[in-house]
């Protein structure tokens, strides 16, 4: 039988943050503290009302949207497991996290290990348990979801981390739940596990996410325009630069995924989780600028097709209009995004890279590329 264990408190260093608020952005200073109730709370600050008690298992957890998410329900008040392998920490106190906080945080949450594809040790372990819902954040294949289903027949909700590249490519945009998908996409993993939970007869919700970005993003989004800003690069971008985007905080991410939670409107639905504004390819570079508070970058625009990257990504989106609506969250739901794009980006720099922390290095290598080619266009 798997053993459940309680992470006891131990610690912490506090940790030394930089000012929320650097610079003036079209003349309106952004600040993280606001006012609700004469009580101050930082911005993005993890809060929810109460709901009623819940044994809830998140299948991952330990990174990026499991941070945020499994504070939001020990907040509620749910008795929340994490299913790792055990290879990262089980937890790890956040930038702005107070010692107090973290240490309440870990003294309630539990930590099933165990790598969930050993189908058997996960029918086994789970059956054992017994949970009211599951929150499946790395799922990437149907198959790793139904000695879930198996184990846990009596199962409340399932609440699944989809993605928005499930979408057909199109010319007709935003990308809205009705439109057609793509069976083929690298995303095809996730189309079966939604197709799998709607024929389960389990009551299951699916959101997903366009670009995902916040502190400890461990895809390299917005860490890759820091990096460049940081070094005092030109910024080169694909093509005309006007391609339109869409980035969505991590804490509003997770905020989503907590309010679907005993839901009746989000029963059997699917759900696009996003900011709400979209943004160009050149826009999020001077977004990113403003929010670390550097000079508006030099952006150099060139054709990909001229070059030869080989398994390097010269830019972290991809080379198109890719974008959402999140009208129907917003409708059923009643979600609204807490962050606007420069306000998250500062948020996220300044918890993160901007403390010096970041999870890859920077390579300029195909940087150089573009940039000797252009050069030597010019002269």
């Amino acid at each position: 039988m798997a053993k459940l264990v309680v992470l006891q408190p131990t610690k912490q260093p506090p940790i030394s943050l930089l000012s929320s608020s650097l610079s003036h952005f079209n003349g309106t200073k952004l600040c993280q503290i606001q006012y609700k109730r004469k009580v101050c709370q930082p911005k993005g600050a993890l809060h929810v009302a109460a709901s009623s008690t819940k044994k809830i298992l998140i299948m991952g957890g330990t990174r990026f949207i499991g941070v945020f998410m499994s504070r939001l329900l020990v907040k509620e008040g749910h008795q929340v497991t994490l299913f790792t392998r055990g290879k990262a920490p089980v937890t790890q106190q956040l930038p702005g996290e107070s010692d107090s906080d973290y240490s309440d945080f870990k003294s309630k949450i539990l930590h099933l290990k165990g790598d969930r594809q050993d189908f058997e040790f996960v029918k086994s372990s789970l059956s054992a348990e017994g949970f009211d819902v599951v929150y499946d954040i790395n799922g990437r294949e149907a198959v790793e979801v139904e000695p879930i289903l198996e184990a846990l027949p009596n199962l409340e909700q399932f609440i699944y981390c989809s993605s928005a590249g499930v979408y057909l490519k199109s010319d007709i945009l935003p990308h809205c739940e009705v439109d057609a998908v793509d069976p083929k996409s690298r995303h095809k993993g996730k189309l079966n596990t939604e197709s799998l939970l709607e024929k389960s007869g389990v009551n299951w919700t699916s959101l997903r996410p366009v670009y995902i970005y916040g502190p400890l993003n461990y895809n390299p989004v917005e860490e890759w325009f820091f990096h460049r800003l940081k070094a005092g690069r030109p910024i080169p971008i694909p093509n005309s630069g006007v391609q339109i985007t869409q980035l969505g905080h991590v804490k509003d991410l997770a905020t989503a995924f907590v309010r679907v939670l005993g839901n009746e409107k989000a029963s059997k639905q699917v759900f696009n989780i996003s900011g709400d504004k979209y943004v160009t390819f050149d826009g999020l570079a001077k977004a990113c600028a403003k929010a670390g508070g550097f000079p508006e970058p030099e952006i150099v625009h060139y054709n990909p097709k001229e070059f030869d990257f080989g398994k390097k990504k010269a830019f972290p989106f991809r080379d198109q209009h890719f974008f959402a609506s999140v009208e129907k969250a917003k409708h059923v739901l009643g979600l609204k995004p807490e962050f606007d794009l420069v306000e998250g980006l500062t948020d996220s720099y300044n918890l993160d890279f901007g403390r010096g922390t970041y999870r890859k290095e920077a390579d300029f290598s195909t940087d150089d590329m573009i940039l000797n080619k252009t050069f030597a266009l010019q002269s």
